[in-house]
């Protein structure tokens, strides 16, 4: 690992929330687990997910990192953003689920160029906008913006 590498940085920062947790009979936690780096100051924030027997009350991590940049910074623009089980995105791994894509593209405009990464050792990554071509929202944006 380079001093410079920034995928590095997000892997450790995240890996550390790595330790899945039965919190209750319904509630698993750390199971999957996400970092993302603000556009903004560069600092890296992680998350891990928290799922239970109801769909509807899931936390994905990619979720609560984004939520814990903007608690902590009031920024909603990513720049980058990984997210993994037990060992780093390898061969088109790490995508953030539909939920996830359409949480980012509503957060900010700028998301659809966030960076995420889908093979740590080649350092492989996939833009949002590339997952979501023809997104239902540019027009919205665009009204708000001209």
């Amino acid at each position: 690992m380079t001093e410079n590498d920034i995928w590095a940085k997000m892997y450790e920062a995240a890996k550390k929330e790595y330790h899945p947790t039965e919190i209750s009979p319904f509630i698993q936690a750390h199971h999957v687990v996400a970092a993302v780096e603000s556009a903004k100051t560069g600092q890296i924030y992680t998350g891990f997910c928290i799922e239970g027997a109801s769909g509807v009350i899931n936390l994905c991590a990619e979720r609560v990192a984004a939520l814990n940049m903007y608690l902590n910074e009031g920024n909603t623009i990513i720049k980058r953003m990984i997210a993994f089980r037990s060992e780093a995105p390898k061969e088109n791994d790490g995508m953030p689920c539909g939920a996830c894509r359409e949480f980012f593209m509503q957060l900010a405009y700028e998301n659809r160029d966030m960076e995420i990464l889908t093979d740590f050792a080649t350092r492989k990554t996939i833009l949002l906008k590339d997952l979501i071509p023809n997104w239902w929202g540019d027009k919205r944006y665009k009204n708000n913006h001209a």
